[in-house]
């Protein structure tokens, strides 16, 4: 009994000097450590999962915007294909609009042509004044009646041709020889016209406009009671339209007057009582009583002395073109 006693005694003292020496051995393992690594790991997992969810979604819309991307691209294709097809259309109808105008404009060709020929014959058989009627051998000094032609635009007009001064075919647009009417009258009258084609009388505005409008002369004579005859003549004459005030256009002048007075006159509006066109510092045409151009007039025969003590007669025709004014 001594000795195993003795043995378990001895076991039992190296135990208690091992413990001793190592006492972490009775210690309990440390929970808060591996309860703060679980934590961890689990947040990691749950952060891992999120992840993969974002990565998930991502992929997802990668793929919508892509299948998006390239249905876009399959209509753009679509469209410049039918835009393609609709420029060959284009060019077509363009090819084909260059034919028809090609066609159109070989067709105004021959059009203008056979317009020009007969505007060319229409020209020739007009009868346009007094000088075309001189050149159908007229040659009876009076009154004629030009027919209206919707050709020309030209309404009917009686007019007085003298076929016998200076070789004849002249239109007579004024007379101031008896002395029985005004001439002192408004813008309207002067446009139209007025006074007995057998007396005195005044053409009108408007036809010696469309007289004008080829190529004419104009002739004033002038007489006295004397029968002192002066002349003035006018190689180029034209009279322009309402719009412009019936401006007077002339040049080239012969003549036995002391003064080309009709110079002054030159491009400058006409003017009547109620119409104030002149350069005067009065109203030239009221005070004259009677139709005038722009400029006062240095003119042998001006004024009331014109009026009272001669008598104008203005004769027109183109070729030999007209006479106008007193």
């Amino acid at each position: 009994m001594k000795p195993a006693f003795s043995s378990q005694l001895a076991w039992l003292c190296a135990l208690t000097v091992l413990l001793a020496a190592c006492p972490a051995w009775l210690q309990k393992p440390p929970k808060r450590k591996v309860i703060k690594a679980n934590t961890k790991a689990l947040a990691c997992c749950e952060e891992l999962q999120e992840l993969k969810l974002q990565v998930a979604n991502l992929s997802a819309l990668v793929e919508e915007l892509s299948k998006k991307q390239d249905d876009e691209l399959g209509n753009a294709i679509l469209q410049v294909m039918e835009l393609e097809g609709s420029v060959k259309q284009m060019d077509l109808r363009l090819n084909d609009v260059e034919g028809k105008y090609s066609e159109m404009n070989n067709q105004l060709g021959i059009v203008q042509l056979q317009a020009a020929q007969t505007i060319t014959q229409t020209s020739a058989d007009a009868v346009y004044d007094c000088s075309s009627l001189y050149q159908r051998n007229y040659r009876t000094t009076g009154v004629y009646r030009l027919l209206p032609d919707e050709f020309l635009g030209t309404p009917e007009l009686q007019v007085y041709c003298d076929m016998e001064t200076d070789g004849g075919g002249w239109t007579v647009i004024q007379r101031r020889k008896v002395g029985l009417i005004s001439f002192s009258r408004d813008w309207k009258q002067y446009k139209r016209g007025f006074g007995s084609i057998q007396g005195d009388f005044w053409l009108g505005n408007e036809h010696i406009h469309r007289l004008s409008m080829r190529p004419t002369m104009l002739r004033v004579e002038l007489e006295d009671w004397n029968g002192n005859v002066r002349y003035a003549q006018y190689h180029h004459f034209s009279l322009s339209d309402e719009l412009n005030s019936y401006r007077l256009l002339l040049d080239n002048y012969s003549g036995n007057t002391p003064h080309d007075s009709l110079r002054y006159h030159n491009n400058t509006a006409f003017s009547t009582k109620d119409k104030d066109n002149d350069k005067c510092v009065d109203h030239c045409a009221q005070l004259r009583k009677g139709e005038m151009h722009a400029d006062p007039l240095p003119h042998p025969f001006r004024g009331q002395t014109a009026v009272e003590h001669c008598w104008g007669e203005g004769v027109f025709a183109p070729g030999k073109l007209p006479c106008i004014w007193h």
